[in-house]
């Protein structure tokens, strides 16, 4: 099992920045592919950013140039750097993983409990 902790949400000015960690926790073999989603009220969840083991990342195109995802292996965490925001970006931040269990098994996705990002105009 894993667990995911999520922090750094919070309230800011537009064009202001924030910083949110995930850091997993529990009994981790492998950790693969490490994402952020967010739901904004009355929307569906969306995908962010992604970033694999390698360090490849994928952003969505309304993100890109202001938000960087990062990851510490060792830490087993995921950050997304929030610079630039707009009061669209307002919404609740999830940041899943996929975890294998063992070499040769499929993976797991894990969410964390969500972080509320608030962007004031």
């Amino acid at each position: 099992q894993v667990t995911l902790v999520e922090s750094g949400g919070g309230l800011v000015q537009s064009g202001g920045s924030l910083r949110l960690s995930c850091a997993a926790s529990g009994s981790i073999f492998r950790i693969n592919t490490m994402s952020w989603y967010r739901q904004a009220p009355g929307k569906q969840r969306e995908l962010v950013a992604t970033i694999t083991r390698g360090d490849s990342t994928n952003y969505v195109d309304s993100v890109k140039g202001r938000f960087t995802i990062s990851r510490d292996n060792a830490k087993n965490t995921v950050y997304l750097q929030m610079n630039s925001l707009k009061p669209e970006d307002t919404a609740v931040y999830y940041c899943n993983v996929l975890h294998q269990p063992a070499w040769g098994t499929l993976v797991n996705a894990y969410w964390g409990q969500g972080t509320q990002v608030t962007v004031s105009s």
